[in-house]
């Protein structure tokens, strides 16, 4: 009996320890930035794009890049995913922007040159900058945020509060609640969870057309978030799934192709 126990002291105690790591090392889990320092747009192959240092309303300097839109063509406001930053996605913006698009690309705080540190409601202020930086350029009718995983969630609360053309969204998630609870069955990430990016909440007060697009096999957010997100928004929405595609590769499914052409259609 004695050993049993002490078994099950020593299970509670590790227990405890983990949620205790879980709790105070979230952020890594949630923002790993790869990387912090700045790369330009003339060093990262991307010379068309223009650099620019936005200040956040709490007073963080945050980089965005932008390729101003042709005649009245659309302008994507980029939000990455977790584990980008912008020069890695050159390839990608390249496609974005060929036929005239404009491009405002965010590098969130504490990722590639931008200062402070990440959080939901930091990015979330983040997002608001880069609103404003293309308000000032453009009609809210041209905006169109396409977004990747972890910034899914950012364009979803900016597109809940702000007037856009239409919101493309690659591999999103209904919560970072329910992909932490997928990951970390064993612990109850509804109490502890800090930046909980509540895109079923928010999804719910946007009027303008949706694109979801997601990977049958996506293992890191699994496509019935996606689907979970897809049937709380109005229509006019629309959800392409690949059925080959993972997490960080539906591009090579036609993403991008699929993207565009959702965003020069007429209608949602």
């Amino acid at each position: 009996m004695q050993i049993l126990i002490w078994t099950v002291v020593l299970v509670a105690v590790c227990y405890s320890i983990s949620l205790s790591l879980l709790y105070f090392r979230q952020r890594d889990f949630i923002f790993p930035i790869p990387q912090t320092t700045r790369t330009s747009p003339e060093a990262a192959g991307f010379a068309q794009a223009e650099e620019h240092r936005l200040t956040t309303a709490d007073g963080e300097t945050i980089i965005v890049w932008h390729v101003p839109a042709k005649l009245s063509r659309p302008v994507i406001i980029y939000f990455h995913g977790n584990g980008d930053f912008l020069a890695a996605q050159v390839g990608r913006f390249q496609k974005l922007t060929a036929d005239g698009n404009g491009l405002i690309a965010v590098s969130y705080r504490g990722y590639a040159g931008s200062s402070g540190l990440p959080s939901e409601q930091g990015l979330l202020q983040d997002a608001a900058a880069a609103y404003a930086f293309a308000k000032a350029r453009y009609d809210a009718g041209q905006i169109v945020p396409w977004d990747f995983s972890l910034g899914t969630g950012v364009a979803t609360a900016l597109a809940a509060e702000n007037a856009i053309q239409k919101l493309v969204l690659e591999a999103p998630y209904s919560s970072m609640v329910d992909v932490a609870a997928f990951h970390f069955s064993y612990v109850p990430v509804r109490w502890l969870l800090r930046d909980q990016f509540r895109s079923d909440l928010r999804v719910v007060r946007i009027g303008a057309p949706l694109l979801i697009m997601h990977g049958d096999r996506d293992r890191t957010i699994p496509v019935r978030f996606g689907e979970r997100l897809f049937d709380l928004a109005l229509e006019p929405k629309q959800f392409v799934r690949f059925p080959e595609g993972g997490h960080d590769d539906l591009a090579s499914y036609g993403a991008i192709e699929t993207g565009l052409k959702f965003i020069r259609s007429g209608g949602g």
